[in-house]
């Protein structure tokens, strides 16, 4: 597993603005093509990622740009259900998925590059959130808490890959 960034700075283009990032990656000994079945298995997240609890599918079909649901997950104690949506899709390779946590707008990229001639993966996750308008109780609660929240949301990070690769590397019907 590997932490290529993290950070919790103001925007210099808006002095108002807070943005947070944070990137993990790892190594699965599956092809993109097993991977990608199952980080786009969004119906039965619930039952492969063990950070989520619950999925409500809101849109039907398969996994495409605009397939939007509801995710409930508990973070640092408290349980939130947040409404995802798919803003990004090259199958096998990468896609994007947009949400309003609180009034912070996140992004969440994963890219899928082929590793050892195809038969593994090199699966990067970036998530991003930006609070283009902190009250001045959001900017004291950032500051005090700011990286403990960070710290919470890589590991969760760091988690959702390990699932998505004991999954994608116990389901030999999806190797190519």
């Amino acid at each position: 597993m590997t932490d290529s960034s993290a950070s919790s700075t103001p925007d210099a283009a808006n002095a108002r603005r807070l943005e947070h990032s944070i990137s993990v990656s790892r190594d699965i000994a599956a092809p993109p093509a097993a991977v990608w079945a199952v980080l786009t298995d969004v119906e039965d997240s619930a039952e492969h990622l063990s950070g989520v609890e619950a999925v409500e599918m809101l849109t039907e079909g398969d996994y495409r740009v605009g397939t939007r649901w509801r995710e409930t997950r508990t973070m640092m104690g408290r349980r939130e259900t947040q409404e995802m949506e798919v803003t990004h899709v090259k199958a096998n390779r990468a896609t994007v998925i947009a949400a309003d946590a609180g009034g912070m707008d996140t992004t969440t990229t994963f890219t899928l590059e082929p590793a050892l001639h195809g038969s593994h993966t090199r699966i990067a996750m970036a998530f991003e959130g930006i609070l283009s308008q902190p009250t001045r109780v959001q900017r004291v609660m950032m500051s005090l808490f700011g990286n403990l929240g960070l710290k919470a949301t890589r590991r969760a990070m760091e988690q959702d890959l390990a699932d998505i690769a004991a999954v994608a590397e116990q389901r030999p019907t999806l190797r190519h």
